[in-house]
């Protein structure tokens, strides 16, 4: 069993307005039920597992009116961290092998790329969507560049974050325990933590995450397309 987990327990608002950004509407409908279609709708996903906040219940249902494929919701933590360890921890009885974790606001994700990212699993117990840095890095201080960063072998990490559903879960697990101060940014951070081998497949720059106005004019704009 192939499950995708959606982390869509944030309090986001620099989008402005009163919503968390993965409600606020996309073409007519919200981000959240997007994203959510995106991964539905491919055929090696057996189901999408959402993590929402406590407060947000009424509109994530309105947001997912009609959608399959959707185990009933569970409740994030209090930072990104918990919420992912919570959802391994929920979808247990659904007995996964492989897992994905993907951002609520990244709802251009390619089919070819989940193939890929699941397909790695095979070879590796864990795997990063992400794409190759094409600017230039300057290393800056009070304003004043002192240096320029060699950019080689460097990727900007996008999700979905692709893991062997045991190891995942043993390596939060193990992270609460050995490394309760640390901050781990993302699922790959804690595999790496507990040493397991991470590969890295190729995504699309289509694939951002909407955290901006212009990010979202962006979104739009590709809609119209």
């Amino acid at each position: 069993m192939n499950i995708a987990m959606i982390v869509a327990a944030g309090r986001g608002y620099r989008l402005g307005g009163p919503l968390p950004k993965q409600y606020l509407t996309l073409g007519g409908q919200p981000i959240l039920r997007r994203t959510i279609t995106a991964l539905a709708s491919h055929k090696d996903v057996d189901a999408v597992q959402v993590l929402i906040h406590p407060d947000d219940v009424a509109l994530y249902e309105a947001a997912v009116e009609g959608l399959e494929k959707l185990p009933p919701v569970l409740f994030g933590g209090a930072t990104r961290q918990d919420s992912a360890r919570l959802g391994l921890e929920g979808i247990a009885g659904l007995k996964p092998e492989k897992v994905l974790i993907h951002d609520a606001v990244r709802p251009f994700i390619a089919p070819e790329t989940i193939t890929a990212a699941l397909a790695a699993l095979d070879r590796v117990p864990a795997v990063v969507v992400g794409v190759p840095l094409a600017d230039t890095l300057k290393r800056v201080e009070n304003g004043i560049v002192t240096g320029t960063v060699d950019r080689a072998g460097l990727w900007r990490a996008q999700t979905p974050q692709g893991f062997r559903y045991a190891d995942i879960l043993a390596a939060h697990r193990h992270a609460v325990v050995s490394a309760p101060e640390t901050e781990f940014t993302d699922d790959s951070m804690i595999a790496e933590h507990a040493g397991l081998r991470v590969e890295m497949v190729a995504g699309t720059e289509d694939n951002f995450k909407i955290t901006t106005a212009s990010d979202l004019a962006r979104a739009e704009f590709m809609l119209r397309g």
